[in-house]
């Protein structure tokens, strides 16, 4: 059974954006206190690691609702994932 070029291209896109969807997490900024963000946009997540959580556990801060004065941040404890970079 072999895939015309049309079936071929609709597979590579569809691979490539369950790839891209799977590395998005993994660009996820990384500040040292929460007051070091700015301008939280709807949907965007930031990683503090002010020491406030666990150990082997860092604080998700995420933009979660928009409000009529702006941006409300949800945070919460997550596993921290791989090694800590300095």
């Amino acid at each position: 059974m072999s895939l015309t070029k049309a079936e071929s291209r609709c597979l590579a896109l569809a691979a490539s954006l369950a790839l891209w969807l799977i590395a998005t997490p993994a660009f996820a900024q990384v500040v040292s206190r929460e007051q070091d963000i700015m301008d939280l946009r709807l949907g965007q997540r930031v990683l503090v690691d002010d020491g406030s959580c666990p150990a082997g556990q860092i604080k998700e801060v995420k933009g979660s609702q928009m409000t009529t004065s702006g941006v409300l941040r949800t945070r919460q404890c997550i596993q921290r994932l791989g090694t800590k970079k300095r």
